[in-house]
C-alpha cells in the first residue's frame, strides 16, 4: 500500500466536520471520508510499518461519549498508529483541519513505569542525558509535551535541576505539517518519518530506561499523581 497524499478535500471534510458535527454530515461525506481522509492515512501507517516493524491501527471516528458532557458523535482529528513490540512508544499520526500532526513517546505512563522514569531522571547521567536528548529535540523545531503534576512528585526537591522533566506523567515529542499543497503528495510521509527520527534518541532513552509496564491491564489505569 503506498501512500500518494491527502485529498485534496480532506482538510476541507474536517473544516465541515467542525461546523456540523452530525450524522447526517458524515453519512453524505462518507465517500470523501474514506477516500481522501482515512485510506490515505492507513496508506501512510502501513508504508512506514513495512520499513520498521509493527502493527497498524486506525482509531475509528465515532467518539466514545458515554461519560463526557460533549455528545458530538465524531473525533475532529482522525489518527491512527504502528505499534511497535518491545516499546510503548508507538509511532502515532493525525490528520485534521489544524493539518498532519506526526508523534511519538510514552504516554500515561502507569505507576511501574512512573517509579522508573522518575529514578531515570532523578540521576544526575540518565537524567543529565535525557535533559539534553529533550534540549536538540526542541532545537530541531520539534514540541515537547505530555501530561504532568502542577509540581515535582513527593520525594523530591522542589528545586530539581530537572524539575520539568519530573512533573511528567507523559513525555510525547512531535511536530505538525500545517494544510497546504505538502498534504497532498509523498512529503508528508517524509514529515512523518523525519519527525520519528528526530525523536528516536528521546524514545531509545525511554525503551531503555522505562520501558513497558509489567501490571496487569486493569492496575495501569487511575490515579497517577504523587
Amino acid at each position: 500500500m503506498r501512500f500518494e497524499g491527502f485529498g485534496a478535500g480532506a482538510v476541507a471534510w474536517f473544516e465541515g466536520l467542525e461546523r456540523d458535527n452530525a450524522k447526517r454530515y458524515m453519512d453524505a461525506t462518507r465517500a470523501t471520508f474514506e477516500d481522501e481522509v482515512r485510506g490515505p492515512l492507513e496508506a501512510l501507517l502501513v508504508e512506514v510499518a513495512a520499513g520498521v516493524g509493527g502493527e497498524v491501527k486506525v482509531f475509528r471516528q465515532n467518539r466514545d461519549v458515554r461519560f463526557s458532557p460533549d455528545k458530538s458523535p465524531y473525533k475532529t482529528a482522525t489518527y491512527g498508529v504502528v505499534h511497535r513490540p518491545g516499546t510503548d512508544a508507538g509511532l502515532y499520526a493525525a490528520i485534521s483541519s489544524a493539518g498532519l500532526y506526526a508523534g511519538t513517546g510514552y504516554y500515561q505512563m502507569a505507576r511501574d513505569q512512573l517509579e522508573r522514569y522518575r529514578a531515570a531522571v532523578d540521576d544526575d547521567a540518565s537524567g543529565g542525558e535525557l535533559a539534553a536528548l529533550v534540549d536538540a529535540v526542541e532545537a530541531a523545531g520539534l514540541v515537547v509535551e505530555g501530561d504532568g503534576l502542577r509540581t515535582v512528585p513527593r520525594g523530591f526537591p522542589r528545586d530539581h535541576p530537572r524539575r520539568e522533566l519530573l512533573r511528567r506523567t507523559s513525555l510525547i515529542l512531535g511536530a505538525r505539517l500545517a494544510p497546504g499543497p505538502a498534504l497532498g503528495d509523498r512529503r508528508a510521509l517524509e514529515h512523518a518519518r523525519s519527525t520519528w527520527a528526530a525523536t528516536a534518541p528521546v524514545t531509545a532513552w525511554l525503551d531503555r530506561n522505562v520501558g513497558p509496564s509489567a501490571l496487569p491491564p486493569e492496575e495501569r489505569v487511575g490515579r497517577r499523581g504523587r
